[in-house]
């Protein structure tokens, strides 16, 4: 997955720092998807021998060390050049991706949800398939402005999708995330991403921890307004029709979830 220019250049220009900061490099790399990916990838390899699986881009920086670091960096950047319209095209991505994973942050906070950093990775990987999708079929961002226009009551973003190519991005976000050595409970979230009504709507679903997870992505996807960044919708038909399988869920009310939508606009962390 390619990196974000910009980022590259902020690396690249901290790298060349007598003495590079490590929080620096951290904030950098946990803005992009595909840099993330990548370092949780290395740290969680069985070479690290870790006990368990990390969601944490700062520990990973930690646990790699500048040195290891670095080389990820430049091992990325020389990945190809893109073209100015793949730039723009995936800086619709990039854009939700920063936005849906500061709000998943945020909220995971004001629900009290211990997990905030896998809150965090949810967020940032949620979409991981898009660019992937994007690469293999170049007319994906039409199909995808379709999937979020038809979505609703009976029909989920990825039908869509389904129908037109036989997939969907949140199936190659889920073989990403696998890929990435994500913990699993993680990479089912992004695959499911889109099947919140069949995931809310089952009383007798007893996964609790998907259930959490998800309530946290839906709301931080509508307050970040993917369906008008990604979906080019004036409406957020999805959230129109399972906003209130996940506000119960969460027990917030219509009223609780405009106010702390709000304040999460205004504070400019979404």
């Amino acid at each position: 997955m390619p990196p974000q220019p910009q980022i590259m250049v902020d690396l690249q220009m901290e790298q060349y720092m007598p003495d590079p900061d490590l929080e620096v490099i951290a904030r950098l790399i946990s803005q992009d998807p595909g840099l993330s990916g990548a370092l949780l990838k290395l740290v969680n390899s069985p070479g690290y021998g870790l006990g368990n699986k990390i969601t944490s881009i700062q520990r990973a920086v930690n646990l790699l060390g500048s040195g290891s670091i670095i080389n990820l960096i430049n091992a990325q950047s020389i990945k190809g050049e893109m073209t100015d319209e793949t730039i723009v095209t995936l800086n619709r991505f990039w854009d939700t991706a920063q936005d849906v994973a500061m709000t998943c942050l945020t909220l995971a906070r004001h629900i009290g949800f211990q997990a905030v950093d896998e809150a965090y990775a949810l967020g940032l990987f949620h979409d991981c398939g898009v660019p992937l999708m994007l690469k293999r079929f170049p007319d994906y961002m039409s199909v995808l402005e379709k999937a979020y226009a038809d979505a609703g009551p009976d029909k989920r973003v990825v039908d869509t999708e389904n129908q037109l190519f036989s997939t969907n991005h949140a199936v190659v976000g889920y073989y990403t995330a696998k890929s990435w050595r994500l913990p699993e409970h993680l990479s089912n979230a992004i695959a499911n991403h889109h099947n919140a009504k069949a995931i809310f709507s089952d009383e007798t679903t007893a996964n609790g921890q998907l259930k959490n997870l998800l309530a946290i992505l839906k709301m931080a996807e509508h307050i970040g307004s993917s369906y008008r960044v990604l979906g080019n919708q004036t409406d957020d038909h999805e959230w129109n029709s399972i906003g209130h399988w996940v506000l119960d869920y969460v027990g917030l009310s219509d009223y609780d979830f405009e106010n702390l939508k709000a304040t999460i606009q205004e504070s400019g962390s979404h």
